[in-house]
């Protein structure tokens, strides 16, 4: 048996809606904003494109690139398609001079020894004239004004068994008077016609 409990008068027990804690007054909410569908695509347009490039970029790797070069040695034909002098037939091809001296050919290497520039050659004035910093040199290719230390190079010229002349550009005789070096009438510097 349990015992009964006392009240007091007055004090009821409240209603079952009165024990829930009040409640908050409900906010409005907004309505939610439509997805824009244009800015999701130009998103992904992005990231893709990125990725892309950085692909493409990961692929160019495996292809080195080349220098292509003209060959080093090459035909130049025989000595008498050239006319006595200079020749600038090779000069954008193989940067080159033919020069045809009486009793011998040589081939002198377009390259002034000063700082690598393609000199310029003056048939009114039988000389070569680096127009970059002004050296000059005959027509044999001996510097004789301007900053250039020493003449210019000869490549290696050889006469074939057919009558032809082939050139070897990577193969230069070189003249220095400083160091004591002069390779300009060694064999093959120059063939004998």
């Amino acid at each position: 048996m349990s015992a009964p409990t006392l009240e007091r008068p007055g004090t009821a027990e409240p209603p079952a809606a009165a024990r829930t804690p009040p409640q908050k007054p409900l906010q409005s909410k907004k309505p939610a904003e439509p997805i824009n569908p244009l800015r999701r695509k130009m998103i992904w347009a992005l990231m893709g494109g990125y990725l892309g490039i950085n692909f493409l970029m990961f692929l160019r790797f495996f292809f080195p690139r080349a220098l292509y070069e003209p060959n080093t040695v090459f035909n130049i034909g025989p000595p008498s398609s050239f006319h006595p002098g200079v020749n600038q037939d090779f000069l954008q091809s193989n940067r080159i001079w033919v020069v045809i001296d009486p009793g011998r050919l040589f081939v002198i290497f377009a390259r002034c020894t000063h700082l690598g520039c393609t000199p310029d050659w003056l048939q009114q004035q039988d000389m070569f004239h680096c127009p970059c910093h002004g050296s000059e040199y005959d027509s044999d290719g001996v510097n004789f004004a301007g900053p250039a230390p020493r003449p210019m190079d000869r490549c290696r010229v050889t006469l074939q068994a057919n009558g032809t002349v082939v050139v070897d550009s990577s193969r230069l005789y070189m003249q220095d008077p400083r160091a004591g070096i002069n390779q300009s009438n060694d064999p093959g510097a120059f063939i004998s016609i």
